[in-house]
């Protein structure tokens, strides 16, 4: 499998240009030279951890100022849309079997941003769309979307969910993961009834991609070997593909031309991958109560995410048998997610992460060039700072 960090060379150049492949725990990362925390880590040596009074640990600040970017301004553009895309999303999670609405319902009602049915949204009207015949692929997306939600957190026995009790914890595994299928088959009612074949494609497509980047995750769980070439194979199939499938559908839903199509794409896909990186920074600096799940969860997990991948290699051979511990072979005790928040703090591994995600987020923005200057691309260019700069 070729890995996104040679296909995305020219993105990742601002972080990665001077590189060195660490081997003491078998990996082959690509990573910067610099480490902010100081020369300890060069020379091998673990950190003195800040007292538990003292820790400051918010993986967004950094000493980079960026756009600081809002949802906001696409989130009224598109208010009348979205206003017909959830009446169809309340219509169609129906069913006279009880618990499938009343298990759609809490995840669907649950407060989600909805980024991906307000990118084909915002897609398609910036391509030219002028009537109302993406809301049914807006809301098939969100139907996938949601559906692949209900099983990840099965998969990763998670205790929360936009802030609420995880469905699987009232209802059960199986209920979730039936539910999860059925939201997919209406989605795909959706894609059909929207009448574009091409769009069709996309959005089918785009499954298969995302249920191969949730099993290659789960295959490559716990695995202190993990390339940053094959985590970022991981996050794109897993996350930036439905972004990038979402927006190129709208286009092809306005009827847009082969090179818009494709900037669309690629807008959406670059987005993704900011998001993911984002999100994956924030499992260690960010707070529960903002995130809408538990911090940490990716730790506890034994998910390789590049913040953890990072710190295990600045940190060296002093904290060799802690990640070994921790994260091969899962033994961890309630301190050992503090430790390993100090560890990213404290070597910029989360900085760092932040720093790639920025990166695809000016690509993300660049890609924007052939479509029309108005007020759809303004917001998308915010919603492209935004996936940076969030707490959540």
């Amino acid at each position: 499998m070729r890995g996104l960090a040679q296909g995305y060379a020219p993105v990742q150049q601002s972080i990665l240009g001077n590189v060195v492949t660490v081997s003491h725990l078998g990996l082959a990362l690509v990573l910067p030279l610099t480490y902010p925390a100081g020369d300890a880590f060069r020379n091998g040596a673990g950190p003195e951890l800040e007292d538990e009074g003292a820790r400051v640990l918010d993986a967004v600040n950094t000493a980079v100022t960026r756009p600081a970017g809002s949802v906001d301004g696409l989130v009224e553009l598109a208010s009348a849309d979205m206003a017909g895309v959830n009446a169809l999303i309340a219509a169609r999670m129906q069913s006279p079997v009880a618990v499938i609405p009343a298990l759609a319902d809490h995840l669907i009602n649950a407060g989600g941003k909805r980024l991906r049915p307000l990118l084909t949204l915002a897609s398609a009207r910036l391509a030219g769309a002028t009537d109302d015949s993406c809301h049914k692929l807006a809301a098939a997306v969100e139907f996938i979307h949601t559906a692949t939600l209900l099983h990840d957190d099965v998969i990763d026995s998670s205790q929360l969910r936009r802030g609420k009790v995880a469905a699987h914890l009232i209802w059960g595994a199986p209920s979730s993961v039936l539910v999860g299928d059925y939201l997919f088959a209406r989605a795909f009612e959706l894609m059909v009834e929207a009448g574009s074949l091409v769009a069709l494609d996309i959005l089918a497509k785009a499954s298969g991609v995302i249920s191969e980047g949730e099993v290659l995750q789960l295959t490559r769980a716990h695995d202190l070997n993990l390339s940053q070439d094959v985590y970022l194979e991981i996050i794109r199939a897993k996350t930036a593909e439905l972004f990038a499938a979402a927006a190129e559908a709208g286009a092809v839903c306005a009827g847009a031309s082969e090179d818009r199509r494709r900037a669309m794409r690629s807008y959406g896909l670059n987005l993704g991958l900011a998001f993911q990186l984002v999100d994956d920074a924030l499992d260690y600096g960010g707070a529960t109560e903002d995130l809408g799940k538990n911090a940490g969860d990716d730790f506890r997990e034994g998910k390789a995410t590049l913040p953890l991948l990072l710190a295990i290699a600045r940190t060296g051979e002093a904290e060799t048998a802690f990640w070994e511990r921790t994260i091969g072979r899962r033994e961890q005790t309630d301190a050992d997610f503090r430790r390993a928040r100090d560890l990213i703090a404290q070597t910029g591994a989360a900085a760092s992460t932040l720093d790639l995600a920025a990166d695809f987020a000016r690509e993300a923005k660049a890609a924007l060039g052939p479509m029309d200057a108005n007020g759809w691309r303004t917001a998308l260019v915010d919603l492209a700072d935004f996936a940076v700069s969030r707490r959540a």
